[in-house]
């Protein structure tokens, strides 16, 4: 599976509203997720992931939109020690 379907289910698993189609749609603003399930989503995805989201990262900006936060899992995924 790739990297945005699995986003993508996550995020419906935490969302508030209907998941945007649009890529860069921002998810605070359409109301899909908020601070609080920002914190859930990032959890899922570290462990869907096998990483873990450093403490400096843990910004709205990072996880504004599903490119976003699907760049940002394939960058950290790519970091980790194989």
């Amino acid at each position: 599976m790739d990297t945005l379907t699995v986003v993508r289910e996550h995020i419906a698993a935490v969302a508030q509203a209907p998941v945007p189609d649009a890529l860069d749609a921002s998810l605070f603003e359409s109301g899909t997720i908020d601070s609080w399930s920002m914190m859930d989503l990032v959890s899922r995805l570290e462990k869907a992931f096998g990483v873990k989201v450093p403490d400096a990262d843990m910004r709205p900006q990072n996880f504004e939109t599903l490119t976003r936060i699907t760049s940002y899992f394939e960058r950290l995924e790519s970091e980790q020690p194989h």
